[in-house]
């Protein structure tokens, strides 16, 4: 008599997702009566399977950044020698350096096109103004215009929506999940690394309220793990170099200087590269990391200089970063304006806040609503619609008339004004948006009317707010420094139609300056990497307690009322990220009270047909070793080990059993599973002959299984073991007795709030 599997839901159990039960299911061992022992152990384990109520298969999984020190790995070390050290180390910085290169030089493309494109775009849009305002026909203008940003929109959503829609936003929540440990799904392949790019310039271009900073993090994550791998599963090509990184904790490294290179790229800041990758995105570091990282930072930024500086004709390297804020005159302070600049960095807060609140519920409603990708097309396309009317309306109805001369717009737009005059209210819209923003920064006092600034603010900051978490690829950075930018200036104007004595310390600049920073600040939550990206990006170090004390307001305001919008969002994805403290609901809680338990273990001679089961019958990504005597069952036996699933994949690919051992024992290395990396065989994609399956072969697990798992006693606290993921990067954790036999099982999800 066979026994067959029983699907058991239980409605009542919460949902912890865990990596040994990755997808929301948990298995249990039903045991079986005594006269059917043989046959479960020779058949492999009847699962009860337990499915959460309220959620369904969750797309993440952990990476495996604790580094497997199993035999073969063991014969790999031994047989190293001094120069093959050596060559590793110089490898890592010469790949550091291509890093910073091809990082640089994607920004640039992007760069240059959005910049040819934009000027055709909006010196045709002045010229149908200019030929239709004496006319009084402005529908022709503006039908222009709704088309011009339709199309390129049009275009990047649909490469989003139906070729990689994890190319969608800036991609900075993603690449903070991936260096935690997550593994978010085709985050890092060069499919989204095209989308991205294309989708940017498409997105830039056709007008909606983003930018292309943002993305460039993103690109740069994408392209270090492109070229430290040395070769690229997408287009299946392997060139055969750089195969000692092939593995999660080597990758991440990379993955952390590709971060850090776009930051650089974007913001002509190498040290808030850094930084950023530091306070935003890796959770684990090193000195010799942050010196590569540095190193690759310096490289992007240089190559991007150089690249930029030459496309714009300047005799010098000026051309720092994609998002140049042109040349600052200094910007002297009183102390006494430093209360003025915390209660902007209080405002930028709250406006932060509320931004962050509705942009959520807004995504929420998408993700319920809009749920097809034609639906998402139309979208952004209607989104491009509603920017080119507000634009439209606003510089036809307001009347802002400023001498030319004045501003720095390369497509003055005269309208109603008179001759050698332009309308002010029109010059914030017939650009792109960093043009905008260097506008702000630099125009000087009186040119724009308190009225345009209010009516600029009141548009812009919620169309920024519905634009971001659309299914095109686009920044959060600009359109928030715009809006900062925009209401920091009106600030000033206010409080020098208040207080016309202030006019000797209020410069319009320098609060335009710092209302960016309090609304950046009060969105995203920076503080310290924020601080040195916009000091390296004015080049203006005296300013630099006014930015950082406005930033902190921002962030301890904002904080009162919700998380960043980075944080927010992740939360919202449901990826199990870990924080940077364990829940206070945990504090006092021991191992035993969050681990998995019964645990689905594998014995160190195990039988193919028990393997294949488990592989089949459970979504478990780590297996327990266990040494058993004959009486013991595989829920009793003694820890010895830990073995993946993807390591018993691969061995059962290539036939790596013990009664074949003659023909592969010499033969197999650490490389035949590097090989596989990243994208492992599933246990579906491998086709396995009956006949091994009916004779019972086995699997010697000593060879290929981790011999030094960590483990805990059950009455180990949760904030030790939350330390322990942290800081070693742990995938599993096996809890065990005093005598060393498993009883449960911790991963990460187990630390999270179960919603």
């Amino acid at each position: 008599m066979s026994l067959k599997q029983q699907l058991v839901r239980d409605s009542d159990d919460a949902d912890s997702d865990n990596e040994n039960g990755s997808t929301g299911l948990e298995y249990s061992v039903r045991m079986p009566a005594d006269d059917e022992e043989q046959e479960r152990q020779e058949n492999g384990p009847t699962f009860t399977i337990r499915q959460r109520k309220k959620k369904g298969q969750s797309p993440y999984e952990s990476l495996d950044y604790d580094v497997c020190e199993n035999v073969l790995w063991q014969q790999e070390h031994r047989k190293i020698v001094p120069r093959f050290t050596v060559r590793k180390d110089f490898s890592r910085w010469l790949i550091s350096m291509q890093i910073g290169i091809w990082t640089a030089l994607v920004a640039c493309a992007i760069n240059i096109v959005i910049d040819e494109v934009s000027r055709l775009k909006y010196g045709f849009l002045k010229r149908a103004v200019d030929e239709n305002v004496l006319g009084g026909d402005l529908a022709i203008p503006y039908l222009w215009w709704v088309l011009l940003n339709v199309v390129p929109v049009l275009i990047g959503a649909t490469l989003v929506a139906y070729v990689e829609p994890v190319a969608a936003g800036s991609g900075i929540p993603q690449v903070k999940c991936y260096l935690n440990g997550v593994k978010v799904p085709r985050i890092v392949r060069i499919k989204t690394l095209a989308v991205k790019a294309v989708g940017v310039v498409t997105s830039v271009v056709g007008g909606l309220a983003g930018g292309k900073e943002g993305p460039m993090i993103h690109s740069g994550a994408v392209i270090a793990a492109g070229i430290s791998q040395g070769k690229s599963t997408t287009l299946k090509k392997d060139m055969k170099v750089f195969q000692y990184f092939r593995d999660d904790h080597e990758k991440r490294d990379f993955v952390v200087g590709g971060a850090a290179a776009g930051v650089a790229a974007a913001f002509g800041a190498p040290i808030g590269g850094i930084l950023f990758s530091l306070e935003e995105a890796a959770s684990f570091w090193n000195q010799s990391l942050i010196w590569r990282t540095f190193f690759a930072s310096i490289i992007s930024s240089f190559t991007l200089n150089v690249v930029l500086s030459a496309y714009h004709g300047l005799s010098s390297f000026r051309y720092r970063g994609l998002f140049n804020l042109g040349e600052f005159k200094p910007l002297p302070f009183e102390y006494y304006e430093l209360p003025i600049f915390m209660l902007m960095g209080v405002l930028g807060g709250v406006s932060g806040a509320i931004w962050n609140s509705v942009n959520t519920r807004i995504n929420l409603f998408r993700a319920r609503f809009v749920k097809y990708r034609w639906a998402k097309v139309m979208e952004a396309a209607f989104v491009a619609i509603i920017g080119a009317t507000a634009a439209c309306a606003m510089a036809y109805s307001l009347n802002d008339c400023r001498p030319l001369g004045n501003d720095p717009t390369e497509t003055p737009v005269q309208l109603f004004c008179e001759d050698n005059e332009y309308n002010a209210a029109a010059a914030l819209w017939f650009q792109t948006p960093e043009a905008t923003v260097k506008a702000l920064f630099h125009d000087p006092p009186g040119s724009h009317t308190i009225l345009t600034l209010a009516v600029f603010v009141l548009i812009y900051y919620p169309l920024s707010c519905i634009t971001y978490g659309l299914s095109v690829s686009l920044g959060i950075f600009i359109p928030t420094l715009l809006v900062g930018a925009a209401w920091g200036r009106l600030f000033a104007s206010f409080v020098v139609l208040a207080f016309p004595a202030s006019s000797v310390f209020m410069n319009p600049g320098k609060y335009a300056l710092i209302g960016a920073a309090a609304q950046l600040g009060g969105i995203v939550r920076m503080t310290l990497s924020l601080s040195v990206i916009l000091l390296e990006t004015t080049g203006n170090i005296a300013f630099v307690l006014p930015i950082i004390i406005t930033l902190m307001s921002a962030k301890w305001s904002g904080d009162y009322f919700n998380e960043g919008i980075y944080d927010t969002q992740i939360r919202t994805s449901k990826v199990p990220m870990l924080p940077w403290h364990v829940e206070p609901r945990l504090e006092n809680e021991l191992a035993e009270n969050i681990m998995n338990a019964p645990v689905v273990c594998v014995r160190k001679l195990e039988k193919v047909n028990y393997i294949i089961d488990i592989l089949k019958n459970t979504t478990h990504n780590g297996f327990p070793v266990i040494e058993s005597d004959e009486n013991d069952t595989r829920e009793d036996g003694k820890l010895i080990g830990l073995i993946l699933r993807s390591q018993l994949v691969v061995i059962l690919k290539r036939s790596m059993y013990v009664e074949t051992e003659r023909h592969w024992r010499d033969l197999v290395t650490i490389e035949q599973f590097r090989k596989e990396y990243p994208r492992y065989p599933t246990i579906d994609d491998l086709r396995i002959s009956e006949d091994k399956t009916m004779k019972n072969y086995t699997v010697d697990m000593s060879t290929f299984m981790n011999p030094s798992p960590y483990s805990v006693n059950p009455d180990t606290s949760v904030p030790r073991l939350f330390q322990l993921f942290r800081a070693l990067g742990l995938r599993h954790l096996v809890v065990v007795t005093q005598e060393n036999r498993v009883r449960g099982i911790i991963t990460r999800k187990d630390f999270l709030k179960d919603d």
